[in-house]
């Protein structure tokens, strides 16, 4: 498909951008013209993103670490665009969930999107006043966030926080011109997934059960996902806030 320039002069940060979901985004984000800060803790996979388009630039970034957020922002222009991009996946149920593994659930699939936007929205704010179009895209997950699943209890429960955080920062801030929205997708074949795939007791079986949850029948592709990515970062969704973009392949019907 021919690109648009949806996104001609826009500054978009990503996070968790090495792989999958975000390094398509980057990828698709650049391609519509955006400016794009690609950001991870993998510097070895973003120096390789950042040869596939002029326009992305690669910063490593541990989005569980406060110094490090700060020092970055402070010396980023002003964003129109942060995708909070990062996370992880706890499996197990309330009795297999110890306190190190419920805190790291939320330091990284909540907390770090509250340091984030704390450093950065200041000046999207001002970006917003002049522009009236500045968006905060915050991944959530279809998975416990909308429909219960098994063995999802620290997944599920951090992924509802951040709809609870995406909607209050949508309703803080509507009026001075920031949305916020967050991304609920189904189940996307990226590396993250491929690798729990690959440890589980029989890899095939367990392929076929992520394939069997989308009535569709088959899995989601991270290009399935960057469409939505590209729209809630452009002007065509500035009448959209505080919304939660189920991406699922029917699971949620």
């Amino acid at each position: 498909m021919k690109p648009t320039k949806r996104l001609e002069g826009k500054h978009v940060l990503i996070t968790a951008a090495a792989q999958g979901i975000g390094r398509a985004s980057a990828i698709a984000c650049a391609t519509e013209g955006a400016t794009v800060i690609a950001t991870d803790i993998n510097h070895a996979l973003l120096t390789d993103l950042g040869k596939m388009h002029p326009n992305i630039h690669v910063e490593s970034l541990d989005v569980r670490n406060s110094g490090q957020i700060a020092e970055l922002a402070a010396r980023t222009p002003a964003l129109d665009v942060l995708f909070n991009c990062a996370g992880m996946v706890h499996n197990g149920n309330v009795l297999e969930c110890s306190d190190d593994d419920w805190s790291a659930s939320f330091d990284v699939n909540v907390t770090s999107m509250h340091r984030m936007i704390r450093a950065f929205l200041p000046r999207m704010l001002e970006r917003a006043s002049s522009t009236r179009d500045v968006s905060i895209i915050n991944m959530a997950s279809m998975v416990s966030s909308i429909k219960g699943f098994p063995n999802r209890y620290a997944y599920g429960a951090s992924k509802a926080a951040v709809i609870g955080l995406s909607k209050s920062i949508a309703a803080d801030f509507v009026a001075q011109g920031l949305r916020c929205n967050t991304l609920c997708p189904g189940t996307v074949d990226t590396p993250s997934l491929r690798d729990r795939i690959a440890a589980s007791p029989d890899p095939i079986a367990a392929e076929k059960n992520f394939i069997s949850r989308q009535p569709v029948g088959r899995l989601a592709t991270v290009d399935d996902i960057t469409p939505m990515v590209v729209f809630l970062a452009s002007s065509e969704s500035r009448f959209v806030t505080g919304q939660n973009m189920l991406i699922d392949g029917g699971v949620t019907i």
